[in-house]
Order: structure tokens, then C-alpha cells, then sequence
């Protein structure tokens, strides 16, 4: 690019990319799409952004065009690389100045250097460390800062390299600045201090700024810039300092009150302090060691004592919470089973905790976390009053502990608990005993304490196993709270309903379900909709599904459902007409949500299994269904595609014929064969049932684009995969021995070549031996075609390539463990008999070597008449007998059955066939040259072949 021609162009370009016209927009866009890949682009991008004259959103649009430039074009191996030349004058125009007065381009430039520093520190840059050092010791306060930004973002994505050679880089770069950084955050953490008591509320804020983000740079250096950090005294004089800093801020906070300018990053900064410490903690649970004492005391004493009174908030508390349970639940703590095999240090901290988590201090957090913590707020009562539907599904999955108060109150009272159980069970017991009977409803404090205690009741459920009778307690106590229909007893009624489903799966007599049973129906009648959904009957969660407007119910009702049908299996049958109706609706009106579409999937999937081959009556709702969720080129396939493809599959098993409709979803296989993702293995299950289901039509239509995705697939594939596409081919062949020869015939070459160069892997082996076997076995024309075509394309005898197969299918016999394929084999190598060829008769003796050792694989003895019968023969189709808990047969259980029945495997008799195989070989060749024949074999092999074959 002309340098000063283009600067006008691009931004010209750039001003018309920010307009909110999409005529204007949609050109600029593809120009400047265009070049992205011309040599000085970046360079023009670099002066604009740099031109403080300039409209903010022409520069923020320059900026960020140059970050995406960075990820495709800066390594030097992309294609379109930025020349050697243009990246050095790039680097040094992003430090020159670090004056940008717009505070989100100041991030955004600081991100670009650092992803820059990423691929390029401290090789090809090495001056970029040495010049941040230097403006961020400068006077100008904006350049300080606007350095220290950067210095942080650098930091930041240079701790995130795991290679051992970058970690070590890493380290060597700690090291050099870890004095400076240390000393850089206390200066500015005492001038903040300063500043703030002055009340000069400016000038603190710009000083708490710097604070955080030379307090950000020094959490990366400490956690990942050093091997051992316990030898190092700055380190841990640090982690010592953040405890005094974390009581002064604290102190602050009380000090400046909720309305100071100052108090969200003051917050933020208290935060900062205590994921140091969690980081560390995890990173380093040994050098933690001596840290221990310090962060219980300070955690327990501001949550769980008056100390915390005035100066904590709800993101703090999370944090302390989570320092202790991190502590209490850490393996490295924990001396071993037997106390001798224990690291003197896991001992060291075993002892710390012991001495600190006395009875008295574990009985005050048991109580303060039951009694204070987990009784349900202000909020969450208001919450249930306006939006029910929210307060049910309030979130407490996952990963909410680490930032939500009441999941991460509930973890580490289970954490807690479990590791502490013998001092706390009593103290719940208590607790329990204290509340007996029905409570007032009058008295709103008592129905808020039995809540909570209920509660802890539920989450201990495995650990209180011993020492509660829960059938009792259900019978004199519980049963009776969920018959109190008081509108304000309804905290109980939900919880109680709640408490029984923690302790079903733990102890609940059999005996008494029906009177639950009874409840649940009465509970689902409850005019309290949080306790309707807590509870949960067919017919009337369908009635729920419909009252529920809330995603995240209607998701939770689902899944209920989902659970009832996948339980009740076949028995739903009659109960699915009004489901069958409602959902097309529903899958309607969830287009924005899809969350919902996923669980609505999932109840298909159930759905299906349940319905067995009437599912059929479904296809009209369900095939567009699984035709939108499993094509790519749809964006929703992102989240539906795995239960997309479940569907799919369970639609297939289950259908009683193909139809037009069902054939046609094939079409989208071909573009998630080539993402060759994680389903994989699903895909292939699919296209196995497609050929069960209907092999001639689904061949016929299909098998030419799926060979030419398996010919591509095979290219760049692991072993296991090879071998779940080599086992469609097998099946292919098994259901239909000459469409499946001919329709896959262009892989078939590979599985040759495979056999004669002895395939290192026996499983691809032994499946390539699968294919060949029925090849010979049920298409002996197209095996000898094959065999003609391999021979002129290696330039070698037809009869010496037969030969070297026969000789490394005898070789690698131990490779195939399927008893199937073993007989399979030995069957294909009989079928090559009688035979004048001298290859034939010079192998002779490797073929009964193989037919002896199938026939122990399939003889058993019957113990009556002493004579021996083919275990693997399948006389007639049998319906087999289920027990309660077996899963009825699918329409494609009965497929493969009626298949096997027809497949040589099962229907001839080895024993027969060996007979048959040399008496006609015997009849070809005379009985002389026939026993010279026999005389190749080995006597104790001729021996067990004649007690195989006695009484034919």
C-alpha cells in the first residue's frame, strides 16, 4: 500500500464501517475485508488509531481491526504473514507513546500489545519490558497509568503460557521485576490511604487504580512466576503484607461508607486481595503451608464472628468461605490412610488445622452457618412472592459457589460437615430436637429457622445416615408439616417435600412410598406455585409444563418428565396424547431459547424409546425437528446438535420402516462428517442404522457420498476411528454382501493393502480380516476381481498375492478376539477349497491350523451324548423373556436378529462345513494325493480335527 494514499482510502473506509446504514456499512466492511492481507494495511491502522484528532469510533473500528490482525496474520507460518520488516516498525509504533487519553481504547491497545508480547517476548522483543519499567516510574500521571495497563495485560497473558520452555521465561521475567512490582504497589497503596483519610476523593480513586492494576501484576507473578515460592522472602513478605492490607481496606470501607466515590473499586480491591490468597492456595498448596494459620483466623473471625459486623458485603463473605473450604477440603492437607506414608508437610498442615478447628469454633460455624447463613433473605422472600418461577430455579449448579452466597454457603457447610461430622452431627441434632412439632405461623422467625435446619438436614443426608430414623421422623413429624395448608406454612411445605427427595436415595423404606405418593398428588394440587414445582405426577406436571411461563421451569418441569418416561418406559403409551400435542407448540414458541429446545429434545429422546414403533405417528413434528437441529449450516445446531443427533439415532432404532421423509434428513450427514468432531461416534451409530433399516434404498441413494467422507476421513484419523468407519463397510457387507461389494469397492484396495503389509494395529486388523472374510465368503466373483486389480497395480502373480494373503490372514489370526469373526475366517478360508491350486495346497496346512482353532472357539460338548454342536447357530427367531427391569427390544434389536439369522456365521454349521470341504477335496485330488495333502498338517492338529468331526 502507498502510504499516504492509503491513509485516506482506509480511513474513509473505516468512517463508513461505523455508519449505522447497512447500504454504506456493508461495502466498507468487504473493503476493508479485502485488505486485511495487503502489506502496510497495518501500519495505516497504526497512525489512525494513534491520531487522538481523529472520531473515537473510527479509531475504537482501527484498533480492533488490528487485533483480529494480529490472530491470523502476525505468526510466521499463517498464511498472508505480516513481512519480518512491517511487524518491527509496528512494535515500536505501539510503544512510543503511551498517552491515549480515551480510556477503552487504552485496554483495547493494551490487549493488542500484549497478544504482540505473546508471540514475540522477549525474542524479537526485547525491549518491551525495559521501556513499560521506565513510563510506569514516570511523573506524567496519564502515561503511569496508561504503562501500567499494558505492564498488567503483558503480564497477564505471559503467565497464561504453559509450555515449560515459556514457564521458565516467565519465571527468569519475575524474578528481574518482582522488587519493583512489590515496591510500585505499596507506594501507591500508602498514597491512596493518604489521599483517602484527606478526603480528597480524586486524587484517591486515580491512586486505587494504580493500586489494582500493579496488585492485578503482582497476583500473576507470585502464582506463576516461581518454582518454589516458599524459599523466596519477597514472596511470601508479600502474601504476609496482603493480610495487614486486606484489615486496612476493610477498615476503609467502614470508614468511607456505602456513598463514597471510592467504595466499588475500593470492593473490587478487597476482592483482588483474596483471590491472591485463593490462587496461591491453589497453586501452591504446599508453599500455602504457613499461611494456613493466618487465613483462618481472618476468614472465620470476619464471617462467622462480630468482628465482620459493618464491614463485610456479600462478594467478600463468598471469598472468605471459599479460603476456608478450600483449606479444610485440600488432599495435600490430609495425612495418608496409614499415618507413615504421610509428606511430613501434609502432617505440618494436618496439625495447623487440628489445633485451629477446636469443638468450641466448629460448633459456633456449624450453628452461625445454619442459624445465620442459610436462612432465606428478605430478597429471596420477596423474590418467591413476585416471581415464584425464578425463586424455584434459582440457580445453584455448577460453578455458583464460587461467586453466589447461598450455594457457597451450602458447599462449605457440607465440606465442613463431612470432615467434621463427629462434632457436628450432635449440633444438628440438636438444632433438630429444638424444633419439634408444628411451628406458629404466626411466628415468621421459627418458620425461617426450621427452613434452614431442614435444610442442613437435607445436604447431610449421607452423613447423618446413622444417626437419623428417617421413617420415623417421616411418620410423626414430617407428614403431618406437609398437611398444614397455611399460606405461610408453605416455606415448610416446599422444604419438607424438598428434604424427603435428598433422603429417598439414602433410607426410605419401600413401605411407605404410597403414603407419599398420596401427599405428592395433594402437594401438586398446592396453591403455592414454588411448592408445585418442588413436588412433581404425570397428568398434572403436564398441567405445570403449561402454567410455568419461565425457560428455566418449563426446563426443570421437562426434565421431570423426561425422567418419569425414561422410569415408566413402554407403560407411558397411554398417557402421551396431550404431551404428543403440546410440544410442537412449545418447540414453537422456544425458537429464541435454546436451552429449552435442548431439553425438549431430550424429552423426545425419551419419548421415543417409550413408543417403540408407533414413534411413527410422531414423524411429522419429529423429522423436521431432527433436520433442523443436525444441519450445519443452521446457526442453532451450535447448541442442539448433540441431542440433535441422540434423537436422530433413537428415531431410527426404533422406526419399523424407511420412509421418504426419514431418508432424506441423510443429506445433512455429509457437512458433520467432515467437522469430524466429538460425535463421531454417534454419526457412525446413525449410518449403522440407516442400512439395518434399509440398505438397498439408503445404499442406492447414499453410499457414494459416504465413501467419498470415509476416503476423506481416513486420511487424518485415529485408529479408532479407522475402525468405526471400517465397521460400517463390515456392515454393509453383512446385510447386503453384493450391493455393499459394489458400493464400496473404492475403499476396499486400502483394506487389501492393509492385510498384505500386516497392519500394525491388530483392532484394525482384525476388522480388516471382517471385510475381507465376507467378501470371499458371500461374493467369491468380486474377491477375485479385487484380487485381479491388486495384483496388476503391485506387478505381481494373482496366485502369489493369494498366497501372501492367505499366509498373513494365518499370522494375525490372534489379532481377532470376536468369536464371530474367528468363524467367520475360517469359513472364508474353507470356502477357497476343493482347489488344484498350489498355492491353495501349499497353504492347505495354515487353513485347518485356523479351522481347528475356530472349531474350540464354537464346539461345546453336549454332556449327555458326548458328541459336539456349533454353539453359535441360530435355529428360529426367539422372543426373549424380559425381566421388569429390561428394556424391551427396539425395532432394530429385531433387525439385527432376523439378520443373524440368514448370516453364514449363524447358520452354517463350521463342523458340516469342514466335513464337507475336504471330503470334496479328497474327491478331487484321489486319496492318495490327498493324504500326502494331510500328511503337511500336524499329527496332534489331525488328531483334534478327527475328535471334532467323529459321528459325521
Amino acid at each position: 500500500m502507498d502510504m499516504d494514499g492509503a491513509s485516506s482510502v482506509v480511513l474513509q473506509a473505516l468512517t463508513q464501517a461505523t455508519s449505522q446504514d447497512t447500504a454504506v456499512l456493508k461495502p466498507a466492511e468487504e473493503q476493508l475485508r479485502q485488505w486485511e492481507t495487503q502489506p502496510g494495511f497495518y501500519s495505516v491502522l497504526l497512525n489512525i488509531f494513534n491520531n487522538h484528532m481523529l472520531d473515537v469510533n473510527v479509531r475504537w473500528l482501527a484498533v480492533l481491526y488490528f487485533k483480529n490482525g494480529i490472530d491470523r496474520y502476525w505468526r510466521r507460518v499463517a498464511p498472508h504473514a505480516l513481512s519480518e520488516e512491517e511487524k518491527t516498525s509496528l512494535r515500536a509504533g505501539l510503544i512510543t507513546n503511551f498517552n491515549e487519553p480515551v480510556n477503552q481504547i487504552a485496554t483495547q491497545i493494551a490487549v493488542l500489545i500484549a497478544k504482540v508480547a505473546r508471540l514475540d517476548c522477549p525474542r524479537q522483543w526485547p525491549e518491551l519490558i525495559p521501556i513499560l519499567l521506565e513510563s510506569v516510574k514516570g511523573q506524567d500521571g496519564l502515561q503511569q497509568h496508561r504503562a501500567l495497563l499494558t505492564f498488567y495485560h503483558v503480564t497477564k497473558t505471559l503467565a497464561s503460557k504453559r509450555l515449560a520452555q515459556d514457564r521458565r521465561l516467565f519465571q527468569d521475567l519475575a524474578s528481574g521485576i518482582y522488587s519493583f512490582a512489590c515496591s510500585l504497589w505499596s507506594h501507591h497503596t500508602d498514597c491512596f490511604l493518604q489521599q483517602i483519610y484527606a478526603r480528597d476523593e480524586a486524587a484517591a480513586l486515580s491512586s486505587l487504580e494504580r493500586t489494582l492494576l500493579s496488585l492485578k501484576v503482582l497476583r500473576k507473578l507470585t502464582v506463576h512466576g516461581f518454582q518454589e515460592p516458599q524459599h523466596n522472602m519477597e514472596v511470601m513478605g508479600f502474601l504476609n503484607a496482603v493480610f495487614e492490607r486486606l484489615k486496612q481496606f476493610l477498615e476503609c470501607c467502614r470508614q468511607v461508607g456505602p456513598d463514597c466515590t471510592c467504595r466499588e473499586k475500593l470492593e473490587k480491591t478487597i476482592i483482588l486481595y483474596t483471590k491472591v490468597l485463593l490462587d496461591f492456595l491453589e497453586y501452591h498448596p504446599c508453599a500455602f503451608i504457613p499461611l494456613i494459620q493466618r487465613s483462618l483466623e481472618f476468614a472465620v473471625s470476619y464471617v462467622f464472628t462480630p468482628a465482620g459486623e459493618g464491614v463485610t458485603f456479600e462478594r467478600f463473605i463468598v471469598q472468605c468461605m471459599n479460603l476456608i473450604k478450600m483449606i479444610v477440603k485440600n488432599d495435600a492437607y490430609k495425612p495418608a490412610k496409614n499415618i507413615d506414608d504421610s509428606k511430613p508437610e501434609s502432617l505440618e498442615a494436618h496439625k495447623i488445622k487440628t489445633a485451629f478447628f477446636t469443638h468450641p469454633t466448629l460448633t459456633e460455624i456449624g450453628r452461625r452457618l445454619v442459624s445465620h447463613y442459610f436462612l432465606l433473605t428478605e430478597e429471596e422472600l420477596a423474590m418467591w412472592e413476585e416471581d415464584p418461577e425464578s425463586f424455584a430455579v434459582e440457580e445453584t449448579g455448577g460453578d455458583s459457589w464460587k461467586y453466589s452466597l447461598r450455594p457457597c454457603t451450602e458447599v462449605l457447610f457440607l465440606d465442613i460437615f463431612h470432615n467434621y461430622s463427629q462434632t457436628l452431627t450432635p449440633v444438628l441434632l440438636e438444632m433438630v430436637q429444638n424444633l419439634q412439632g408444628p411451628t406458629s405461623v404466626e411466628d415468621p422467625v421459627q418458620l425461617l429457622m426450621k427452613d434452614a435446619v431442614y435444610n442442613a438436614v437435607g445436604l447431610a443426608a449421607y452423613e447423618l445416615f446413622d444417626n437419623v430414623d428417617f421413617d420415623q421422623w417421616f411418620k410423626n413429624q414430617l407428614l403431618g408439616e406437609l398437611q398444614v395448608n397455611h399460606h405461610r406454612y408453605k416455606l415448610i411445605r416446599r422444604r419438607v417435600i424438598w428434604l424427603i427427595g435428598q433422603w429417598i436415595s439414602v433410607k426410605f423404606k419401600s413401605d411407605l412410598r404410597p403414603l407419599l405418593y398420596e401427599v405428592i398428588l395433594s402437594l401438586m394440587q398446592d396453591p403455592d406455585l414454588v411448592v408445585r414445582i418442588e413436588t412433581s405426577i404425570f397428568g398434572l406436571l403436564f398441567q405445570l409444563l403449561q402454567q410455568v411461563t419461565e425457560c428455566d421451569t418449563k426446563m426443570q418441569v421437562l426434565h421431570v418428565i423426561s425422567c418419569v418416561i425414561e422410569r415408566v418406559n413402554i407403560q407411558i403409551r397411554p398417557y402421551v396424547g396431550c404431551l404428543v400435542q403440546y410440544l410442537p407448540l412449545l418447540w414453537k414458541q422456544s425458537e429464541e431459547h435454546n436451552m429449552l429446545r435442548c431439553a425438549i429434545l431430550t424429552t423426545l429422546i425419551h419419548l421415543v424409546q417409550g413408543l417403540g414403533a408407533e414413534s411413527k405417528n410422531l414423524y411429522p413434528f419429529l423429522l423436521p425437528v431432527i433436520q433442523l437441529s443436525t444441519d450445519v449450516s443452521q446457526p442453532p445446531h451450535v447448541y442442539l446438535l448433540e441431542d440433535g443427533l441422540e434423537l436422530w439415532l433413537v428415531t431410527l432404532e426404533n422406526s419399523p420402516a424407511i420412509t421418504p421423509e426419514l431418508l432424506r434428513i441423510f443429506q445433512n450427514m455429509s457437512a458433520l462428517m467432515e467437522m469430524s468432531s466429538e460425535n463421531m461416534r454417534t454419526c457412525f451409530q446413525i449410518v449403522n442404522a440407516y442400512i439395518y433399516l434399509s440398505a438397498t434404498e439408503f445404499l442406492q441413494n447414499y453410499a457414494e457420498s459416504l465413501c467419498r467422507s470415509f476416503c476423506d476421513l481416513l486420511k487424518d484419523i485415529s485408529n479408532e476411528g479407522q475402525v468405526q468407519v471400517l465397521k460400517v463397510v463390515e456392515i454393509a457387507l453383512k446385510v447386503s454382501p453384493i450391493l455393499g461389494a459394489h458400493m464400496f469397492q473404492p475403499l476396499l484396495p486400502a483394506v487389501f493393502r492393509g492385510i498384505v503389509d500386516g497392519e500394525r494395529y491388530p483392532v484394525v486388523m482384525s476388522t480388516y480380516l471382517g471385510i475381507l472374510g465376507r467378501v470371499l465368503l458371500q461374493n467369491s466373483s468380486f474377491f477375485y476381481s479385487l484380487l485381479t486389480q491388486m495384483a496388476s497395480e503391485c506387478s505381481q502373480k494373482m496366485d502369489q498375492l493369494l498366497g501372501n494373503v492367505i499366509e498373513m490372514w494365518v499370522d494375525r489370526m490372534d489379532n481377532i478376539t470376536q468369536p464371530e469373526r474367528r468363524k467367520l475366517s475360517s469359513l472364508a478360508l474353507l470356502s477357497l477349497l476343493p482347489s488344484d491350486n498350489s498355492v491353495i495346497q501349499d497353504k492347505f496346512c495354515g487353513i485347518i491350523n485356523i479351522c481347528v482353532e475356530a472349531l474350540h472357539d464354537v464346539m461345546t460338548e453336549d454332556s449327555e451324548t458326548g458328541t459336539f454342536k456349533d454353539c453359535m447357530l441360530m435355529s428360529h427367531f426367539e422372543e426373549p423373556k424380559l425381566s421388569d427391569d429390561e428394556e424391551p427390544p427396539t425395532e432394530q434389536d429385531k433387525r439385527k436378529k432376523m439378520l443373524a439369522l440368514e448370516d453364514p456365521v449363524h447358520s452354517v454349521s463350521l463342523q458340516q462345513f469342514v466335513y464337507e470341504k475336504l471330503k470334496a477335496q479328497q474327491a478331487l485330488m484321489g486319496d492318495q494325493g490327498f493324504g500326502v495333502l494331510m500328511e503337511t498338517v500336524d499329527t496332534e492338529l489331525v488328531r483334534q480335527l478327527q475328535e471334532f468331526l467323529q459321528g459325521l
